[in-house]
This record gives structure tokens, C-alpha cells and sequence, in this order.
């Protein structure tokens, strides 16, 4: 019998094992060695896999937060039929810190008792306050909103709850919704300065030297517009335009939010602006030469008219009434300080002082009644009928006022 040749296939009689392993066992019990003894030994992972899941739900949450974004845009521009274009200029970037509608619910927060709708505002000078970050009704109902300390507080038209703007932080400030029967959320946050429209449907800012602007619709902003780098700060809405404050060069100027709108010529003497009249001009406090006085300007921020008693402060509170005929201004007048009583129409007898000085912002709960804050923290109360027959305005002390604590008024009329 000849001698087998040698196999094609390249294997010996006795094929090679990496263990010792008899012909009669198992292969798998070999494969169960190799296996174990290579996890014996650690390796080095290519990636790490926390940091990938990390990653990846980041990259998730960023894809629904630009789908969330354009879906409110898309709503908000079907729904109002093409109001303001989105975005700023095309050459340069826009950077605004807004939340819209964040699916993520970031800016959610988990608040105390919900506050209800609010009331139709009293006719008797009863208003809404803001004390040490807690909600006190006209009817005395306290909520605790948990959103820290509130410069400004503005009710929302048709019932739809309040608009706070927070004080500056390092970080800047923050708008905060508190929607009837819902949690405080933030809407806006790290700005620089914030204004909102008498109606609370639009608001104006300024972020890292750029003015941007947008419409407050269900809760949310939009339709965003991005002005151009300016060095002045908003200061209040009347009609499409913001009034702007002119930084280093002084005075005031007019913007209209357009994409490509840039802010106009600066009116340098117009130091204060306290209001509109329902002509559609501002009462302001300007420069006439040394001295300050009030006038009414015309729509070009030029004076129209001017008087120089009172004496406007220099700390530019004070608010004309809502069919433009009074203007409860910090003043001095026959040489004492206070809440001074301007009538101006000219029909009435001549300007007095009618309360205690002015420490934040006024409000006028209807054409008879204003109501402010003053030095003291207590709620003063006017009537011009009443000023004019030499009855000073009444205070009463606010509950719950601690060391630093200062009520903040809540202004604007709710005609729903």
C-alpha cells in the first residue's frame, strides 16, 4: 500500500492547538478557553461610551430644539400673514439668548401655587404688587412665583396673566411669563436691558451691543428681528417704533424693528421721555439751555411746547395719565421735592405738589387714579380732583417688607 500524499489543504495529521486539548473534547470548550482568556486581558476602548450617549442626546435635543424654532415661526407667520421676517441681517450673525418654545422644558420651572387669571384692575387705585418674589392680588391673594428678585412687573391684555422683568444680575436679565393658571417660564434671558410694549404683545433688548426686537404671541417669542450694533439702550414702544436712549452721546432716537432698520438721527436734548398722549406725542423732560424743563415733542423728538415749572428731577420717573391730560412727575416745586401734579391741558389751575416723592414706577389704574411706591415702600394713592382741592396723596405700608426688600408695582390695564 503506497504512502498517503501530502494533504492539499496544508494541514498535518495532528492539527495545532493554542491548548491542550484532546481530540475527544469538545471544540466549543476550546472556544470557551480562547474566549475567556482574551476578557482576562483589558483593552483600551476606542470610545468612551458615556460620551456617546452623551452626545448623541445632545445632538437629539438640538435637532428638536431647530425644529420646535421653526414650527413657531412657521405658526406665527400663517398666523399673522406674514408679519416681521425672521432672523437679522444676512452678513452677520445673530446671537440673541431667547428661549421659544423650548421643547425641553429648560426654562420651566416648578413653582409654588399657581396664580389664577387676574381680576379686571380696581377703579379705587387697587393694584397688583411684586413682594420679595411673591404675587399680592388686589383681592390679597399672595403667590410665590420662585423667580428671584423683579425690577418690573406688567400685566398681560385678555386676562393672560403677567410679564416680569428681572433685575440685573451678572448674567443679565431675565423675562419671565407668568401665564394664567400655568408655572412661571422664562422667555428671555442675559439681556441687557429689556422694554415691553403697554400691551405686552411685543418686547425690545439690547445683548452684547445689538438691539433685537419680537412679538410675544401664545406665551412665546417670535418673529425676531435683529437691528444693527448701537450704542444706545430700549426704552419703550409707541405704535411700530422703539425709543431708544442714547449711551455715550446722550439724548434719544427712534428705531423701527425691519430687518436692515437701523436706529435715526439722536435727538440730544430730549432727556427723559414719561409717556404718550393720545396725538401719539411724548411728554418728556428736556434740556433748555442750564436748565430741565417738560415739554411736548413732536414726532420728531423736536419741542412743540415748553414750560419750566415744575422743575423735573433728573431720576426721570413719573407717567402721563391714559387720556394724556396729567403727568405725575418727581418735580420740584416752591422749593420742596414730591410727586408734582402737571395738568396738560392747560385748563387747570397751575401745577402742585400732590404726594410724596416718586421710588419706582407709576400706574394709572383709569384716567382718575395713579398709584406708585414711595420712598418709605409704602402704596400712595392720587387723585387729581382730589390734589387740586389740596388733598395730599394717601400711603398705606405693604405687608411682608423686610430689610432691602421693596415692593415692585404691577402696571398696565387689562381690557379683556
Amino acid at each position: 500500500m503506497k504512502p498517503s500524499s501530502p494533504r492539499s489543504d496544508n494541514q498535518t495529521g495532528t492539527p495545532g492547538r493554542p491548548f491542550a486539548v484532546t481530540p475527544d473534547e469538545p471544540l466549543e470548550q476550546a472556544l470557551r478557553e480562547t474566549l475567556a482568556q482574551r476578557v482576562a486581558v483589558p483593552h483600551r476602548l476606542p470610545v468612551d461610551p458615556a460620551g456617546v450617549a452623551l452626545g448623541r442626546a445632545r445632538r437629539a435635543r438640538r435637532r428638536r430644539t431647530v425644529a420646535g424654532l421653526a414650527l413657531a415661526g412657521v405658526a406665527t407667520a400663517l398666523a399673522t400673514g406674514g408679519m416681521t421676517q425672521l432672523g437679522g441681517q444676512a452678513d452677520r450673525p445673530t446671537t440673541p439668548t431667547v428661549v421659544l418654545g423650548d421643547p425641553r422644558g429648560v426654562a420651566s420651572l416648578s413653582a409654588g401655587p399657581v396664580a389664577p387669571a387676574p381680576p379686571q384692575p380696581s377703579t379705587d387705585g387697587g393694584v397688583d404688587l411684586i413682594v420679595a418674589g411673591t404675587l399680592v392680588t388686589v383681592s390679597g391673594q399672595r403667590y410665590d412665583l420662585g423667580v428671584g428678585p423683579v425690577e418690573r412687573a406688567q400685566r398681560l391684555p385678555e386676562h393672560g396673566g403677567w410679564l416680569l422683568t428681572g433685575a440685573v444680575t451678572a448674567a443679565g436679565r431675565t423675562l419671565w411669563l407668568v401665564p394664567a393658571g400655568g408655572e412661571p417660564r422664562a422667555l428671555l434671558a442675559g439681556a441687557d436691558e429689556i422694554a415691553l410694549s403697554p400691551d405686552g404683545r411685543q418686547v425690545a433688548w439690547r445683548d452684547d451691543g445689538r438691539l433685537f426686537a419680537a412679538g410675544i404671541v401664545a406665551g412665546q417669542l417670535v418673529a425676531l428681528v435683529a437691528g444693527p450694533p448701537a450704542d444706545a439702550v430700549p426704552v419703550r414702544f409707541v405704535g411700530d417704533r422703539v425709543l431708544l436712549r442714547a449711551g455715550s452721546a446722550g439724548g434719544h432716537r427712534w428705531w423701527r424693528p425691519t430687518p436692515g432698520g437701523s436706529p435715526g438721527p439722536v435727538a440730544p436734548d430730549v432727556l427723559d421721555v414719561y409717556g404718550t398722549r393720545p396725538d401719539g406725542r411724548l411728554v418728556a423732560r428736556v434740556r433748555a439751555g442750564a436748565r430741565s424743563c417738560l415739554a411736548v415733542l413732536d414726532p420728531d423728538l423736536t419741542p412743540a411746547t415748553t414750560r419750566c415749572a415744575p422743575t423735573p428731577a433728573a431720576d426721570g420717573r413719573g407717567v402721563v395719565s391714559p387720556d394724556g391730560r396729567w403727568l405725575l412727575v418727581n418735580g420740584r416745586l416752591a422749593g420742596a421735592d414730591g410727586a408734582v401734579l402737571v395738568d396738560l391741558a392747560g385748563t387747570a389751575p397751575p401745577s402742585r405738589t400732590a404726594g410724596p416723592v416718586i421710588d419706582g414706577v407709576v400706574t394709572w389704574t383709569d384716567t382718575r387714579t395713579a398709584a406708585y411706591v414711595d420712598r418709605d415702600g409704602a402704596l400712595a394713592r392720587l387723585r387729581p380732583t382730589e390734589a387740586l382741592a389740596g388733598q395730599r396723596a394717601t400711603s398705606t405700608p405693604v405687608a411682608g417688607l423686610g430689610d432691602g426688600v421693596r415692593p415692585v408695582l404691577v402696571t398696565g390695564a387689562d381690557p379683556g
